[in-house]
């Protein structure tokens, strides 16, 4: 076959609209996480590319373009990373810089990451996953990068608890308990809720790296439901994490409003205008639905908020 195949891509389209995204999903990466004095953390990381696409273009290159995607993320990940988001952004820059007619490329990856814990009462090591959620924005205005977790912890309905603090307050009145006992022992044991499996989402959006520790972060999205929870848990850890979870019962709302809370507190140098991202959903026990709940909001204004402003 002599001569150049045709460019079709390069086309004008019957119908001029631009595209905000045109890319590939389900691309999976090794990256390289480097730890001072430590061995590199590796993930197996799966990455979505997506360029704009202008209305006077027919296509986006696909095949090419997924070759152009592989070589720039291969180049990203060659060498170790301290940041996630950075790899991210470094692919986003250049696959910018390798499309004349795109203005915007985005990178997003996520990927699975263990954690080592120890459990609450026998104290035995065990492990655990959570997500990592990162991602980048290239304009010729600059880069915005993001970092976030998801994970999985427990939650108990206040209301449930609530309806069962007040039959027990009537059967210790029925066997004649005096008030003030029955108030210190309400106090001393929460009463049973029903319980979920709940599932926590920050991420963190920022000009550039947001200055955040991703450790620091997960601690944050565990710490804002009820317990946390654990693979490996003996009955001295059982009885913890029921009791535990009992003792801070919390809505849906309530455990947004603790990640809130907890990215106020851990972060003090964070932009003002960093953009979090916080969302609780909960697989109910008692219920063929699931609860949800979220916010997303600059930092400025959380703690305005926070601060009672």
């Amino acid at each position: 076959m002599s001569g150049q195949l045709p460019d079709v891509q390069a086309d004008r389209p019957e119908v001029t609209v631009g595209l905000s995204q045109v890319g590939v999903t389900g691309v999976e990466k090794l990256v390289k996480i480097a730890r001072p004095e430590k061995r590199p953390i590796v993930l197996m990381a799966e990455f979505e590319v997506f360029v704009d696409l202008p209305s006077w273009r027919k296509g986006a290159d696909m095949s090419r373009n997924m070759e152009v995607i592989n070589e720039v993320l291969e180049e990203a990940v060659s060498e170790p990373s301290y940041r996630v988001e950075d790899v991210c952004g470094d692919a986003a820059e250049r696959l910018l810089g390798r499309h004349d007619y795109t203005s915007r490329a985005e990178v997003t990856m996520e990927a699975e990451y263990m954690t080592r814990d120890r459990t609450p009462e026998s104290d035995r090591e065990t492990q655990g996953t959570v997500d990592i959620i990162a991602g980048a924005t290239a304009t010729d205005e600059g880069t915005r990068e993001t970092i976030g977790t998801r994970v999985t912890g427990m939650t108990v309905c206040p209301c449930s608890q609530g309806m069962s603090a007040a039959r027990a307050k009537r059967t210790l009145e029925e066997l004649d308990v005096d008030d003030e006992t029955i108030t210190e022992f309400l106090d001393r044991v929460p009463q049973p809720g029903h319980s979920q499996r709940g599932h926590a989402t920050i991420t963190i959006e920022s000009e550039g790296a947001p200055e955040v520790d991703l450790r620091e972060l997960i601690d944050v999205a565990r710490d804002s439901m009820s317990a946390r929870i654990y693979n490996l848990a003996k009955r001295p850890d059982e009885d913890h994490m029921t009791y535990e979870s009992h003792a801070d019962a919390k809505f849906v709302e309530d455990c947004v409003r603790a990640m809130a809370e907890g990215v106020i507190r851990e972060f003090p140098d964070l932009s003002d205008d960093a953009v979090i991202t916080m969302q609780q959903s909960n697989d109910e026990s008692i219920h063929q639905h699931n609860a949800h709940a979220e916010r997303v909001a600059e930092l400025g204004s959380l703690k305005r908020e926070f601060n009672g402003e």
